[in-house]
């Protein structure tokens, strides 16, 4: 079966995009290149397509109750206009997925979640659903979103708009943002470690939202932004990818996201039992982070090793455009994630020495 596109196709076609099949849909991996993608997001602005991502809604009179008890993070503890991120898990404690859950009011919730993951995520809710009186409808199709990202990103948006983005905080949303004549939802959430917006509206309207940020931010060297830099940047920022640092096998525990799971929170959840015991017998793995000491690149799914003996292996693996080192995240044995630890990453069937340091790279 053919990718999809997503309503900004021929924008990233006309911008030079490299497009590329990614999860099912034709999105564009880079355009001028990597790193100066990768800059400008740092130290100016950079805009996204992220129409790919799927959306559920779940409205009724027990919405709150249902999606608190799918997710581990503590649903009931966010107010109306404001975002949560946390995991959905099975009863053994894997991971279903990450998603953002955006609170319009206690009955109406709205869900971002994974592209690759959406039509999974959508049945996986629908089976949950039992007697809890919700309505839940997969409205990906029908919605365009960009994010905008960077230091300079407020200051391009607010170009378009007469609403003052300085009320949309951290985590927190407004429904009804006109851009330059566009009715959008935008929330103050992104996915690389630097200030910045998300923008929704419908399929039609984020094209004319898409060009008209691309204008208002020549001045500040705004860039289209592709898959690769948005990789680079998450992972600099310890943001997790799912499928890399957690799955249906990896649990959120074992990532090192304890803080999204909320063990002691008074609602039941699914996976609530399953992660208590994980935590309570002691985890046999954990994510770290680590720095090359030899030459060579880390790449994903490398192995990696501990006087000849493999003790786990590699998640993600860069030369941080940021850093300029050669830096990755594995999931290896609990004994072995000290920082300082030496480890031997296997590159091309050679060990390369490595050391254990911490996951947050970004210091910001």
């Amino acid at each position: 079966m053919e990718a999809k596109k997503t309503p900004l196709y021929d924008e990233h076609v006309k911008l030079g995009g490299k497009v590329v099949d990614y999860a099912g849909w034709f999105l564009p991996v880079q355009y001028e290149g990597l790193v100066a993608e990768h800059e400008a997001v740092r130290n100016a602005a950079g805009l996204f397509d992220v129409s790919h991502m799927g959306e559920i809604t779940v409205k009724g009179k027990d919405a709150l109750a249902y999606v608190d008890y799918l997710m581990t993070n503590d649903i009931t503890k966010i107010v109306d206009n404001q975002v949560i991120y946390t995991f959905m898990c099975m009863p053994n404690g894997g991971v279903v997925d990450d998603l953002l859950v955006y609170r319009f009011d206690n009955n109406d919730f709205y869900l971002v979640v994974n592209a690759s993951n959406a039509d999974k995520d959508f049945k996986w809710m629908l089976d949950q659903k039992g007697n809890f009186d919700v309505e839940i409808t997969n409205i990906s199709d029908s919605v365009g979103e960009v994010a905008i990202q960077g230091p300079l990103a407020q200051q391009i948006l607010q170009k378009l708009t007469k609403t003052d983005l300085n009320k949309i905080t951290f985590f927190t949303l407004d429904r009804n943002v006109d851009i330059n004549g566009v009715e959008c939802m935008v929330s103050r959430t992104g996915y690389t470690g630097e200030d910045g917006f998300e923008v929704y509206t419908t399929n039609e309207g984020i094209v004319k939202v898409w060009n008209d940020i691309m204008e208002a931010g020549k001045e500040e060297g705004i860039k289209p932004t592709g898959l690769g830099c948005r990789d680079t940047l998450r992972f600099e920022a310890s943001l997790p990818l799912y499928g890399h640092e957690m799955s249906e096998e990896i649990n959120p525990l074992e990532a090192g996201f304890k803080y999204f799971v909320k063990l002691d929170k008074e609602g039941d959840f699914i996976g609530k039992e399953a992660l208590n015991k994980l935590w309570s017998d002691g985890l046999k793995r954990k994510l770290a982070g680590f720095e090359m000491i030899d030459r060579g690149i880390p790449r994903e799914g490398y192995e990696i090793q501990k006087d000849g003996v493999t003790i786990g292996h590699v998640t993600t693996g860069y030369m941080s455009p940021t850093l300029k080192k050669n830096i990755g995240n594995a999931l290896i044995s609990t004994e072995f994630t000290e920082l300082g630890t030496e480890v031997d990453i296997i590159i091309r069937n050679k060990p390369a020495k490595a050391k254990i340091v911490s996951k947050k790279f970004l210091k910001k």
